[in-house]
């Protein structure tokens, strides 16, 4: 499968929330980085339950705008065919504007991915709300209180 055609496949798997579709355009060794944490979510099971949180908290997500080419991955320094996706989308009631960078392994597959966001604010209660998410999933642990 090529980059482009994983790509375009992955856009409308999350526009759709479609879990089976995302799973099978990931590697199994993935990993995902996130703006809001400082090491990487590694595994395809791992970085489903990531997505799996991101289709239940997203409200009105949609991507509106791409852009691709080359990037040095961060695994191993290589470089690799990249997208990068924009998006908009909410969680309680809270405008997000974000991007998604995608890293393609040699058969087409996403082998990294990583997401940004913006307003702090927006990034905050998106962060509450995946960890809210992953600790109902059973996916970490539940935050101590500091």
């Amino acid at each position: 499968m090529s980059a482009s055609t994983t790509l375009e496949r992955f856009r409308i798997a999350m526009e759709k929330g479609d879990l089976a579709g995302l799973e099978e355009l990931l590697t199994p060794d993935i990993r995902f980085y996130s703006s809001m944490k400082y090491e990487p979510i590694e595994g395809r099971d791992t970085v489903m339950g990531v997505f799996g949180v991101f289709v239940r908290t997203l409200e009105d997500f949609r991507y509106d705008g791409s852009y691709a080419g080359y990037g040095e991955t961060t695994a191993d320094g290589s470089e690799a065919e990249s997208a990068v996706l924009v998006f908009r989308t909410a969680v309680g009631g809270q405008e997000i504007h974000g991007i998604d960078l995608l890293h393609f392994d040699g058969e087409g597959l996403i082998k990294e991915f990583t997401a940004m966001v913006r307003p702090q604010s927006a990034a905050q209660a998106l962060a509450q709300a995946v960890v809210k998410g992953l600790v109902a999933d059973g996916l970490a642990p539940a935050p101590t209180a500091g």
